[in-house]
């Protein structure tokens, strides 16, 4: 079944800070999360889930997931248990408020990409380069293969 999309809720938790309220607004990664074209990305691997069965997991922290794997140097367990202990790693994946437990089950991060194929591994690569050119923290010519 499709995911739902991770949508901010009106009314505040009384008993909870959020996310955003709490950390570091100059913090790389929070930074980041604001600056990729999330909407683009579950456009574009929504397609790809049924509209029957069981909710997906939300594509935005999966992508997440996959972009902390790949810039922190994780394994799939690794990148799961570490997202549990950072704040700055749950916002950027889309996370409201600070949570306690495992997003998800390590190997759905293979059948994640599995489903995605080499072609959305490349968009989600392509995304990354993208959104580096767009906020200047790469420069053109570092991409030039030499």
């Amino acid at each position: 079944m499709k995911p739902k999309k991770q949508e901010r809720k009106p009314i505040d938790d009384i008993f909870r800070l959020r996310l955003e309220q709490i950390l570091d607004q100059r913090h790389a990664l929070y930074r980041l999360a604001g600056k990729i074209g999330w909407s683009l990305v579950e456009e574009r691997f929504g397609g790809l889930y049924s509209e029957k069965g069981r909710p997906g997991i939300p594509i935005r922290l999966m992508v997440g997931l996959h972009y902390l794997k790949h810039a922190f140097n994780e394994s799939d367990e690794t990148v799961v248990s570490r997202w549990v202990e950072n704040p700055y790693w749950q916002y950027f994946c889309g996370e409201e408020y600070f949570r306690h437990t495992l997003p998800i089950d390590p190997s759905q991060m293979t059948r994640f990409r599995d489903r995605i194929g080499e072609e959305g591994c490349e968009y989600m690569l392509g995304l990354t380069v993208e959104t580096g050119i767009d906020t200047q923290t790469v420069a053109k010519a570092s991409l030039a293969v030499g």
